[in-house]
């Protein structure tokens, strides 16, 4: 289902539905389709807001975690935004933990799924390579368990973000940026209700990973899926709705 994706000043955003605010962030290669089957889920009970992170688009020297972040302050503040729950997806997780740690009164709830800020495997080890479709097509299906999942679509769109030189420049300087901004002493001053959602075949953020966090953010909840890697919210969306509506049900505001 095809969503109207909003333009208001720099923003480009889907806003669907009514009620108590879910703020979802995507990945670094991560779509606003990606949350097709959350929007789908909640928007009758929620209001579900997608702002579109500028990874292609912002100055080099900004390209990076802290300038994202500062991207998503400025779009809550253009939005008129109060109090929310943010959930995040592998990079956008790594912007939802900084958000929360500068931001605390802001975050009613902390969902991260397949988050970096500890430990990240990018792009399966290595950095994409331009104009080899074979390898961008394996990059990609190696995110998901079963590589089926990597519609053709998602593969000629991720294709044609790695032929772009000044693209691929962005993409690697954030992808630096993730990997140099450990929040492993940061994170324990986390007191907003954590929910951790993990694939159990997680080839990027492994399962360990999701026990570190659940370790070093005190009272969270961790849920695994099983046969489902990177992308839970894509690659298993019913179970993953189900574990979320759950969630929420039992931590309300």
């Amino acid at each position: 289902m095809e969503y109207l994706i909003k333009a208001e000043g720099e923003y480009r955003y889907i806003d669907e539905g009514q009620g108590e605010t879910l703020l979802l962030l995507h990945g670094l290669f991560g779509a606003l389709s990606n949350w097709a089957g959350v929007i789908n889920h909640f928007k009758s009970n929620y209001r579900v807001i997608i702002p579109l992170m500028p990874i292609h688009e912002m100055p080099i020297k900004e390209a990076g975690c802290e300038g994202l972040t500062e991207f998503i302050e400025g779009f809550v503040a253009f939005k008129g935004l109060d109090k929310f729950s943010a959930i995040g997806n592998s990079l956008g997780g790594h912007v939802a933990l900084i958000y929360t740690l500068r931001h605390p009164e802001k975050i009613q709830r902390l969902i991260l799924t397949g988050s970096s800020g500890l430990f990240e495997n990018s792009m399966g080890g290595s950095y994409p390579k331009r104009g080899n479709y074979e390898y961008i097509k394996e990059r990609v299906e190696y995110t998901f368990y079963d590589p089926k999942t990597a519609s053709k679509e998602l593969v000629d769109e991720v294709f044609e973000i790695t032929n772009s030189i000044p693209k691929v420049m962005r993409i690697i300087a954030i992808a630096k940026s993730a990997q140099r901004n450990n929040m492993a002493k940061d994170i324990v001053r986390i007191k907003a209700p954590t929910l951790l959602i993990w694939g159990l075949n997680d080839t990027i953020t492994p399962p360990e990973v999701g026990h570190e966090f659940n370790q070093l953010i005190q009272g969270s909840t961790l849920r695994f899926i099983d046969k489902c890697c990177h992308a839970p919210m894509m690659e298993r969306p019913t179970e993953f709705n189900e574990i979320l509506t759950n969630w929420l049900n039992q931590n309300p505001v």
